[in-house]
């Protein structure tokens, strides 16, 4: 490594040494052409550089405690498997700017415990939380029977109820998983649209798609949907239907229409759970936010026990750190 120490922040100048127990894992940790370190040295305004099992990192005194915080957790990610990226780097020093971050990362308050406390297992990946909102509501996906998630697109809500679906799935303890979003067009209608029903409906449905993907082999996804254990289909779909033994994930519920998620509450059967998930600010229901049957819902029913509301923001985002910017322009104070 020959990059020129990064400045330091204002403050006592400081220098710290981790060691690292697997070496072996620090050419992942480090990422290809150390991109990884690249990217801490930027946000954290430090110079990190290793020496054998030893990795140095020097600045000022609360940049470098900072940086040994983020790059341990990352170094514990790395052991559990989980791939280091800018995304993971970014939601990290997120997490680690909370006053519970360690508590909220470890199974007991006092931090003793084996990390994490929460985490998600499927087929094919072991999630865990990426944001301290993610780390309450994947709590919440466990705990409780109805949960609305409710935030911009990017951070998780939509993927996280999927995985938690199929971990419910893979463990027995639901039959079956239906998904469902409203086929509500942006500027296109259905009927114009080729093809049979499926295949008119199959766009808007698929960011569902691409999560389960995401978490079962792709002949299991098409195993347990030809077997019906998996259903996916339009809210349309649900009405006179009691959903019992079944996890229910309704998305992009902010264009529905209080009628409608009246009708799809009510479809709650025995030992199910539902997750509802929607951006309230991205209605494209005629009438925005008031004709929205999730506003109604949400205003109808927080505070009732055995409801769950988890709230997302700009700051939560987990994809490219740009889109949470590009959020927050939109919807800001300044917006």
């Amino acid at each position: 490594m020959s990059r020129k120490p990064v400045p330091a922040q204002s403050g006592e100048r400081s220098r710290v040494e981790v060691t690292f127990d697997k070496p072996q894992l620090l050419p992942q940790l480090f990422g290809e052409y150390d991109s990884n370190i690249l990217a801490l040295e930027e946000r954290l305004g430090v110079y990190i550089h290793a020496r054998g099992q030893r990795v140095v990192i020097e600045g000022s005194a609360e940049a470098v405690a900072h940086a040994r915080e983020v790059l341990t957790e990352l170094q514990t990610r790395v052991i559990r498997g989980e791939a280091i990226d800018t995304g993971l780097i970014e939601a990290v020093i997120a997490m680690s700017d909370e006053p519970t971050f360690a508590g909220i990362m470890r199974a007991d308050p006092e931090g003793s415990g084996p990390p994490p406390s929460v985490m998600i297992r499927t087929r094919k990946k072991t999630i865990v939380p990426r944001s301290v909102a993610q780390t309450h509501y994947m709590q919440d996906l466990i705990s409780n029977d109805l949960i609305f998630a409710l935030g911009p697109a990017g951070t998780g809500k939509t993927y996280l109820a999927v995985a938690q679906a199929v971990a419910q799935l893979i463990t027995g303890n639901v039959q079956r998983l239906i998904l469902s979003r409203p086929a509500v067009e942006a500027g296109e209608r259905l009927g114009f649209l080729p093809g049979d029903m499926k295949e008119k409906v199959d766009p808007y449905l698929r960011p569902i798609y691409d999560a389960l993907y995401d978490c079962l082999p792709a002949e299991q996804v098409e195993r347990r949907i030809a077997s019906g254990e998996i259903e996916i289909a339009p809210i349309a779909f649900m009405r006179g239907r009691t959903l019992a033994d079944a996890f229910v994930i309704l998305d992009e519920a902010q264009n529905t229409t209080p009628s409608q998620m009246k009708m799809f509450l009510t479809r709650f059967g025995a030992n199910s759970r539902m997750v509802v998930c929607g951006d309230p600010n991205q209605t494209d229901l005629p009438g925005g936010s008031n004709a929205s049957g999730l506003n109604d819902a949400v205003r109808r029913l927080e505070g009732l026990e055995g409801i769950a509301i988890s709230r997302f923001t700009a700051a939560d985002v987990v994809r490219h750190p740009l889109v949470g910017r590009i959020v927050y322009a939109y919807e800001g104070p300044d917006a």
